[in-house]
């Protein structure tokens, strides 16, 4: 049988990996620049722990894991041929694949509450799963790298994560735009046309605008039971346009009368006028008041953020928001936080389309000692192993093949320098140094060699 992996999951090769590790090591060295701390948490949680908290259509994307032994034992026949799957998931399954790093880090903070400084502010980079139907850009394994801070209410801390994807992307190379909103503001606009109970409806649609025009978005507003009038009062804010300042001020009008529309629309001034005041806390990229943006509203209640790519055409490559009660779900209220999830493999197909690696970071081995025997390795290994101590990547081919197989190695792993050394270089304790890329040789000493290698 031909092996196979599974639909929407993928294998990296090294230069793959390399690329990824990039990806990663920026990142964390961002986080860790504003004081970010590392924790990682199981990849099965218990399904307790899971369901009911990403909605009815999320917990349909749980990958549940079946229990141990003989799991149908507590299950009857009649239930078999009923086929009622939710209901013959819940006895056959205990534990489930995380879908996110948001509820397991609720979890975490829960169980080791006395453990934690507040605030604290914690990164997480690892995989998650959903059973989702695989497409360009959507995985059913991929990696999220996440950043929060938790036991603060402080509008100061969306302030720093917008500077952390700010410095990610600067750092990538990677012109975005990033879009704030808030929930409070959505809320007050459901208040003041009369439709507070239709807020998720509400922002349902109109978060689909870019998608599908706002011809459409009205007709589903109609359908999820709007009146004409109602639909009427949201289109100014729809299609709001202006600077953040001048929108801000248009948001404000119109939400005079909701206490928690102004709060809302207070906030994002804080955020956006720290963020724009000053050279020092400017942006290098757009920051940009958009109100159809309504993501997360299972969970968030203050600012929302995403982050769109410029130069390519790809969906969301980071978003976030507040959340005033992360750890409400497990029994603990009051602990207010916020947070950023970088999408991994988006970002990873954002560098690839634009070709964005600097050299270094996907450079593999720099140097290869060529193998011609016996003799000639155990004067080699020694050199190698010196220069491997000055920081420079080394390997001894482990066969005394041809030498056109050896040099054929080291084109294909594309190492810019081979080292040989026969008898005469013994004598001379001394070596030969090729350039793989214009064919020049030297003789050198490994002093030489280690000197010359450190330049490149």
């Amino acid at each position: 049988m031909k092996p196979s992996i599974v639909k929407g999951t993928r294998d990296f090769g090294p230069q793959e990996m390399a690329r990824r590790n990039y990806i990663f090591n920026t990142i964390r060295s961002v986080y860790e620049l504003y004081g970010f701390q590392q924790i990682e948490t199981p990849a099965m949680e218990t399904l307790q722990t899971l369901m009911g908290k990403y909605g009815e259509e999320g917990d349909k994307l749980l990958f549940k894991v079946l229990n141990s032994g003989d799991f149908l034992t507590k299950v009857t026949d009649g239930e078999l041929q009923e086929r009622n799957a939710l209901h013959l998931a819940a006895k056959l399954c205990e534990k489930g694949l995380r879908y996110d790093l948001t509820v397991p880090f609720a979890r975490y903070v829960v169980m080791h509450r006395e453990e934690l400084q507040l605030p604290f502010k914690r990164y997480q980079m690892q995989p998650v799963w959903r059973a989702d139907r695989p497409q360009k850009g959507r995985y059913r394994e991929f990696w999220q790298f996440d950043g929060d801070i938790v036991g603060s209410d402080s509008l100061l801390n969306e302030v720093e994560l917008m500077q952390i994807i700010d410095t990610v992307f600067h750092r990538f190379g990677v012109r975005v735009q990033i879009k704030i909103n808030n929930r409070k503001i959505l809320t007050g606009i459901a208040e003041v046309i009369g439709a507070a109970d239709k807020i998720v409806d509400i922002t349902v649609a109109i978060d689909k605008l870019d998608k599908i025009g706002i011809d459409n978005v009205n007709a589903e507003l109609r359908e999820d039971g709007l009146t004409e009038e109602q639909i009427q009062k949201l289109q100014p804010i729809i299609l709001l346009e202006g600077t953040n300042e001048e929108k801000l001020n248009t948001i404000a009008e119109v939400l005079k009368d909701s206490e928690t529309g102004q709060k809302g629309v207070e906030e994002c001034r804080f955020i956006l006028s720290a963020l724009c005041s000053g050279s020092a806390t400017a942006l290098h990229n757009e920051i940009q008041l958009d109100l159809t943006l309504a993501r997360g509203l299972n969970y968030y209640t203050g600012a929302i953020f995403e982050v769109k790519a410029l130069d390519v055409q790809i969906g969301s490559i980071t978003g976030g928001g507040r959340y005033d009660n992360l750890t409400g779900i497990f029994g603990m209220p009051g602990i207010s936080g916020v947070g950023i999830s970088f999408g991994v493999d988006r970002i990873y197909d954002v560098l690839n389309q634009l070709d964005a690696y600097p050299k270094d970071a996907t450079e593999g081995t720099q140097l290869l000692f060529i193998n011609f025997g016996e003799k000639e390795v155990s004067y080699c290994i020694p050199i190698a192993a010196k220069v491997r101590e000055a920081g420079i990547r080394t390997e001894v081919f482990p066969d005394s093949a041809k030498m056109k197989k050896q040099m054929a190695y080291a084109n294909a792993k594309q190492i810019p320098f081979v080292v040989l050394a026969g008898d005469n270089e013994m004598k001379e304790g001394k070596l030969t140094l090729k350039n793989m890329n214009t064919g020049e040789q030297q003789l050198v000493n490994p002093d030489e060699l280690i000197k010359l290698l450190s330049q490149e």
